[in-house]
């Protein structure tokens, strides 16, 4: 086929349009990162008077009144100002994320046991809860955090705390035997062992996905200031576990497990049973399209030679949760669906859709629209259909940030907190940011 001149014309024509709009798109996201988001949030969320953040952040970004402080939403927001303060290099970012590093050194880290304790008072005494006084999930945050505030400040304080807080669950939470580490401990680091009396519906002395892809993304970051061959061990250990045997042959993850990995299911029970213990046992599409990233992530880091079925397998993740789990009609993920006993096809048993799945949905998006750009399942058609539910019905154009839930389903959050003890900036910030380096480097492309 031979081209004329007209046709050059057009063509280069049709390709500067398109190159504009995506470099407009990248600045949209970048103003949404940054304007619309952690600017409202930061320094308003400081706590002057007891340190670390507040956990309450109203619709209409003012400080709420409770204010229980846990490891997850304070490391969350020292993460978050260190990445903002790489990002855009202004040193009140940096301040920010300071004033978290000493609350997390001074008052989360247990000086007598080891160790970040899970949830404090707003002046920092510990509260103490059922199976909770120490967790995996939590102290990855912290070690996630240290991590990063420790590549833009190059306080070595920062990455001692980060080494002290990874060889304290390597002590207490690491299985040397099957693998993987124990979510819940006692307050001396003692894992939970789960017994007749724990309630059916509960976690507790259960290993799970959700603490073993957090612990893989804050070793991720670990690693990148730490060449450590420990960390590189269990990173790699915990990569291969989640890709290996976490992800199941339907290409979603199994949620819950017994400490030898033999996944916790309802599935041969009723609908009734099945529905009690929803949190254990369901089809979770936003961490699906999570982990797809967030293994791809590591196994960069790691420099391994087998990257590609790493990325093989994500796709498979993504491609199940757009077929099962995208509302068809609105945009959005749901919360949830399961494969009932007999069926072939997933049913979704929970239309709610959080703000985080969004989110992370838009990145792995985009990363699947780079690595796979003549793909069937067009995924940078299905990306700016997210981007248009997440705009309308989970972002805020009155006061800014986003909601916990779309209204689309739950209309009642527009007036209910921005932020509390499960939600910060964390989620949207990351997503967005990478969103737009993902835009410039498709328009490089």
């Amino acid at each position: 086929m031979k081209f004329n001149a007209l046709m050059v014309i057009v063509l280069m024509t049709f390709i500067g349009c398109a190159e504009k709009k995506s470099n407009k798109l990248a600045d949209t996201f970048d103003k949404d990162a940054k304007e619309e988001l952690i600017d409202k949030w930061y320094p308003l969320a400081l706590d002057k008077d007891d340190g670390g953040y507040y956990t309450n952040i109203t619709y209409d970004f003012k400080v709420g009144k409770e204010h229980e402080k846990m490891i997850v939403t304070q490391s969350r927001q020292v993460w978050v100002t260190s990445k903002a303060y790489k990002e855009y290099g202004d040193k009140a970012y940096l301040t920010y994320a300071e004033h978290g590093f000493k609350f997390l050194r001074d008052v989360m880290w247990d000086k007598e046991n080891g160790g970040f304790h899970t949830l404090v008072t707003k002046q920092g005494e510990p509260i103490v809860k059922p199976y909770e006084a120490k967790t995996a999930y939590g102290n990855a945050f912290a070690i996630y955090a240290l991590a990063a505030y420790y590549d833009v400040s190059k306080d070595e304080e920062a990455l001692d705390l980060a080494k002290k807080a990874f060889m304290w669950l390597e002590a207490h939470s690491h299985d040397n035997e099957f693998k993987g580490y124990f979510q819940h401990m006692e307050m001396d680091g003692t894992p939970i062992v789960r017994t007749e009396d724990i309630p059916s519906t509960s976690d507790a002395g259960y290993k799970d996905q959700n603490s073993s892809i957090h612990l893989m993304e804050a070793f991720t970051e670990l690693y990148q200031v730490w060449k450590d061959d420990t960390v590189k061990e269990r990173l790699t250990e915990l990569l291969l576990l989640i890709r290996d045997t976490i992800v199941n042959d339907k290409y979603s993850m199994d949620l819950f497990f017994t400490p030898d990995w033999t996944p916790v299911s309802f599935r041969e029970d009723s609908k009734e049973v099945i529905q009690e213990h929803f949190y254990l046992d369901h089809v979770s599409f936003g961490h699906d399209v999570e982990t797809a990233y967030l293994m791809l992530e590591a196994s960069e880091v790691l420099g391994r030679t087998d990257t590609e079925k790493t990325l093989e397998i994500g796709k498979k993740m993504v491609d199940h949760s757009l077929t099962y789990g995208l509302d068809k009609k609105l945009g959005g993920f749901y919360e949830g669906g399961y494969y009932f006993k007999g069926d072939d096809v997933l049913t979704i048993t929970n239309f709610d859709k959080n703000w985080w799945a969004q989110a992370e949905g838009l990145n792995t998006l985009l990363i699947m629209t780079r690595m796979y750009p003549d793909d069937k399942m067009n995924y940078y058609e299905k990306f700016e259909d997210l981007w248009t539910y997440t705009q309308k019905y989970m972002m805020d154009d009155t006061y800014g940030g986003w909601y916990s839930w779309g209204v689309d389903v739950r209309p009642e959050v527009k007036e209910e907190l921005k932020g509390h003890v499960w939600k910060t900036t964390y989620h949207n910030f990351r997503a967005l940011i990478n969103c737009k380096h993902q835009l410039e480097m498709l328009n490089a492309e």
